[in-house]
């Protein structure tokens, strides 16, 4: 039976087996195909896992694996490699070969939102903040490029190419229209959570994407909402990656 996986850990709150099950069952694909969980603490357990699983065809790789499997895989794409993060894996008989569907879900998806919204932002030539600096920001980072956006990560410590929370003031904000949140801060259970920024300073002119989905509306999104900024989750962002992981896994 061709088996679909997903890897990472932990994984009690699955979006891809539950989104990849409803996937097949409306195919007619539920009683020849299947998708799981593979939680596993750490990734170097996934060469022996996977050749526990001889019908394994592709897995989706989350939270924390997802610059770490690449030295594992047999192959990277150029795109992937180039973020430096994999969340696609394509395995044709022994081999595999590493791709990266974030940028695209995200790109498209930050598009769609903002059309959605009737926010007409001209994003070329302008700066966004990147909150957190994990592998799903070195993809929002990619996707901001073809968008001609110059990313600004911001993180907890200070370095190269990196500012704190503590510089964001309202010539940051004045500058910086666009603002994406890559960290897992907001995510169910600790909903009450954010990133800790002047939201004060916020208004309608500023757009706030947050990766998280659960729950539809996080912390993040109603400080933003509460200052007429427009705000949107990463709920069609993880649609469009699984769709593109889909694709990617029924390549010949």
């Amino acid at each position: 039976m061709p088996t679909f996986a997903l890897l990472g850990y932990p994984l009690s709150h699955s979006f891809s087996q539950r989104y990849f099950s409803e996937k097949f069952d409306k195919m007619g694909l539920s009683e020849s195909h299947r998708y799981i969980n593979l939680e596993i603490p750490t990734v170097t357990e996934f060469p022996a896992r996977r050749q526990a699983i001889p019908d394994l065809r592709g897995c989706n790789v989350t939270i924390p694996h997802k610059q770490a499997i690449l030295p594992l895989l047999d192959e990277v794409d150029e795109v992937a490699a180039r973020i430096g993060a994999v969340n696609t894996i394509r395995i044709s008989g022994d081999r595999t070969k590493g791709f990266n569907t974030d940028y695209l879900g995200f790109r498209d998806d930050l598009l769609t939102q903002l059309r959605a919204q009737d926010r007409s932002v001209d994003l070329a030539g302008t700066t966004a903040l990147v909150l957190g600096t994990g592998g799903a920001s070195l993809a929002v980072r990619e996707a901001l490029r073809d968008l001609e956006v110059a990313p600004q990560w911001v993180s907890r410590s200070a370095g190269p190419e990196k500012i704190t929370y503590q510089n964001i003031d309202e010539e940051v904000l004045a500058s910086c229209k666009l603002i994406v949140n890559t960290t897992p801060l907001g995510t169910f259970p600790n909903v009450e959570q954010a990133p800790p920024l002047p939201y004060h300073l916020l208004g309608t002119d500023h757009f706030c994407y947050d990766l998280v989905y659960n729950p539809a509306e996080t912390r993040f999104m109603h400080l933003a909402r509460a200052r007429n900024a427009g705000a949107a989750n990463g709920l069609g962002m993880l649609h469009l990656q699984a769709e593109a992981s889909w694709k990617i896994w029924n390549q010949e």
